[in-house]
């Protein structure tokens, strides 16, 4: 089945989206995958965005900066390509996070990597879609 952003988020994604905002962001990343896998446009854009967001974050709480870097601008520039509410969740607000968590690690820098204040640490927010 296409799937589109304008749909209701499946219940796979509502666990990746718990994952990601208990901190397990490999297992997100893991869960998202498999949705990723099958999809195509907007929505393969929106998992791929997600994806690599949640590896980003991994890869930062792993001392890994060069990826944390790298996949936060990347995750950000997939995120850019869907709507700004896709399957219900925040992507325009998951972008903005992603790209302050950025800037502030690139502020730090790689020794400095562990002092990044834990309020850049994003999570993913739902918005209501109801009609008024």
């Amino acid at each position: 089945m296409m799937r589109t952003c304008h749909e209701s988020p499946p219940g796979q994604l509502l666990r990746g989206i718990r994952e990601f905002n208990n901190r397990e962001w490999f297992e997100c990343h893991e869960t998202v995958e498999d949705l990723w896998i099958g999809s195509e446009g907007e929505v393969r854009d929106f998992y791929q965005g997600l994806i690599q967001v949640a590896v980003a974050l991994h890869h930062w709480r792993n001392g890994n900066f060069g990826g944390a870097v790298s996949l936060l601008k990347g995750g950000a520039g997939y995120l850019g390509r869907t709507a700004g509410v896709c399957q219900w969740v925040d992507v325009a607000a998951l972008i903005a996070d992603a790209n302050r968590i950025r800037a502030a690690l690139e502020e730090l820098g790689q020794d400095r990597m562990e002092e990044l204040d834990p309020g850049f640490i994003p999570l993913i927010t739902t918005v209501s879609t109801a009609r008024t």
